[in-house]
């Protein structure tokens, strides 16, 4: 019975004279996710159900800028036909005892007021349902009616999105992706903010096996269903590591480690146009993510380091990882490379100048320019959309 798909959005209401750009962005990402024809009318996106409505409402719910949506009916502008799908509508919804009409009158030209409509609509399923109530308080069902231009749409149920801006209005990143719960999430914040995100992923074979790049590459896929798509570099980190580990001091190979990481991700993405770097690190969390080691190590790369997981303690990202759907597959136990050569005591607060001293043994540019040059790419398409090339 539903016949389309209705999109909301909200901060994107607000961007003023802008506001087109992100619309237009918004219909593309959604199209894309969806596969067929996505309407704009004032306010919202419609997109044709077809003989799928739930597959519809869940790849849409997962574009970011969609800030909820519903199945929706569609009734002719007619009061009497609005009175009949509106029925339809609460009959098939939730079951409560309890409900309330809303109207949103858009079109103007429509001959009943909003109040009036809501009116009819509700005496009209009192009428042909026994044993329900209205209550325009805590009701259990609540039946909306949109009026528009052609057509009303009737719905019942308001399914949230992941709100933000759309992908592709907020400029290109990389992403440094680990195998562990953090790093996807802040990749997720980010596109959410509308950033286009490559993943960079630093792989040490045969210290990390098969098993760590695959959980790496599941979790693009993850991510990628989000954003209509993602690629991932795999940058050979076994060299580099090996060297960190015969030439600096114990202490400070984390820092050194992921001084070199960030060397690298910046190569990377000037090569692909990036404006910035997005690590999952938390402020506290472990010894490479005191203030005094971010200061250290965004000593040698000179574009934004993003770390959108700042304020966040490990709860609140585990409970994201789960809502994402990142957490199952960051719990496999096989490590990535930045959990293997731990030293027994890293040092949590170097300076810039003590790091440049423990790494003076290691030819740097080479290191960064061979892992660079023989760097791997795969793409990865967004959710049932295998080679799509994304935004």
């Amino acid at each position: 019975m539903y016949d389309v798909i209705l999109i909301r959005f909200g901060e994107i209401g607000l961007k003023g004279q802008n506001r087109p750009f992100f619309e237009s962005a918004l219909a593309r990402n959604a199209r894309r996710a969806v596969g067929r024809p996505v309407r704009r009318v004032w306010g919202r996106l419609l997109v044709e159900a077809g003989d799928d409505p739930e597959g519809v409402l869940s790849q849409v719910t997962r574009v970011f800028g969609v800030v909820s949506a519903s199945p929706a009916a569609k009734a002719p502008l007619d009061l009497e036909a609005i009175k009949a799908t509106s029925l339809e509508v609460f009959r098939d919804g939730d079951k409560g005892r309890t409900f309330k009409v809303e109207t949103r009158r858009a079109n103007k030209g429509f001959p009943h007021q909003s109040r009036q409509v809501s009116a009819e609509v509700g005496a009209h399923i009192l009428r042909n349902t026994p044993g329900v109530s209205v209550d325009v308080h805590c009701p259990e069902v609540t039946v909306r009616v949109e009026i528009r231009d052609e057509e009303a749409y009737v719905f019942s149920r308001v399914v949230p999105g992941p709100g933000g801006l759309p992908v592709g209005t907020g400029g290109r990143a990389i992403l440094l992706l680990s195998g562990g719960i953090d790093s996807p999430v802040a990749g997720w914040m980010t596109m959410k903010r509308g950033v286009v995100l490559e993943a960079c992923h630093f792989f040490s074979f045969p210290f990390t096996g098969p098993k760590a790049r695959q959980k790496v590459e599941d979790l693009c896929r993850v991510l990628s269903a989000y954003s209509g798509g993602m690629t991932l570099h795999v940058v050979p980190f076994t060299e580099t590591q090996t060297a960190i580990r015969e030439h600096c001091p114990e202490d400070l190979r984390v820092t050194v480690m992921r001084r070199m990481m960030v060397r690298m991700a910046q190569e990377i993405a000037v090569r692909k146009r990036a404006l910035a770097l997005v690590t999952g690190e938390s402020i506290g969390q472990v010894a490479s993510q005191t203030l005094e080691s971010m200061a250290s190590i965004n000593a040698v790369v000179t574009m934004p380091v993003l770390r959108p997981l700042s304020g966040l303690d490990k709860t609140e990202i585990t409970e994201r990882a789960k809502a994402i759907g990142t957490y199952d597959i960051s719990i496999r136990p096989y490590e990535d490379c930045c959990s293997l050569f731990l030293p027994r005591h890293p040092k949590t607060k170097p300076t810039p100048e003590e790091a440049a001293n423990a790494e003076r043994q290691l030819d740097i540019a080479t290191l960064v320019e061979r892992a660079v040059r023989d760097t791997e790419r795969v793409r990865f398409g967004g959710m049932n959309k295998p080679g799509f090339e994304g935004p």
